[in-house]
């Protein structure tokens, strides 16, 4: 019964508690002391909604038409605690898994899994508003975010996906195609 009022989530009722709780922990600090260098974007119940609002922001600053703003990708080096400051344009994220590879920090580039290695950790990534952006045709896997291990999602009625969030730019120095038929996926929440 929870479950069809809550935000999507596979995690048993225990578990979705204790979520629960972390998620309002996240947004009682916001309140409490402003704006976090780092946004913890796996506790957000629409995340569309915070990645809609940066290229509005970034729009109205600037006063350039929003449907001529992309995001550029920047995986940061630093832990998602050690962010002390927001970029002067954007925003940064964190809470994101990798489902099918693995990010390696040394060589900033995705790579295989370990084996017995369901799910890996994304560093933080920077959300870089452009207007007029090309996205690059090499260098990089353009990886789908899910709000949850089930990788499909009905049309809600503003016309998003219940599931899907957004895709993200990772580097690699394998082809798109090679990412592909790992079915690797970026996720906000696992079901544990």
């Amino acid at each position: 019964m929870w479950a069809s009022v809550a935000y999507p989530s596979l995690k048993p009722l225990a578990q979705w508690v204790t979520d629960l709780i972390t998620r309002l922990a996240f947004i009682q600090r916001w309140v409490d002391k402003g704006k976090p260098p780092a946004f913890w974007i796996s506790g957000f119940f629409f995340p569309q909604a915070f990645i809609t609002g940066t290229l509005q922001n970034h729009a109205r600053k600037h006063q350039l038409p929003i449907d001529t703003i992309s995001f550029g990708f920047k995986l940061r080096k630093e832990a998602a605690d050690e962010v002390r400051a927001s970029p002067a344009d954007g925003a940064v994220v964190h809470g994101l898994f990798l489902e099918g590879a693995r990010w390696d920090g040394a060589k900033a580039l995705l790579q295989e899994s370990r084996p017995k290695e369901l799910f890996t950790t994304l560093p933080p990534v920077e959300l870089q508003p452009l207007q007029h952006r090309v996205q690059p045709t090499s260098g990089m896997y353009v990886t789908p975010v899910y709000k949850t291990l089930s990788r499909y999602g009905t049309l809600s009625t503003t016309g998003h996906s219940t599931n899907f969030v957004m895709s993200i730019e990772v580097p690699s120095a394998q082809p798109q195609e090679h990412w592909v038929k790992r079915g690797v996926a970026a996720l906000l929440s696992l079901n544990f």
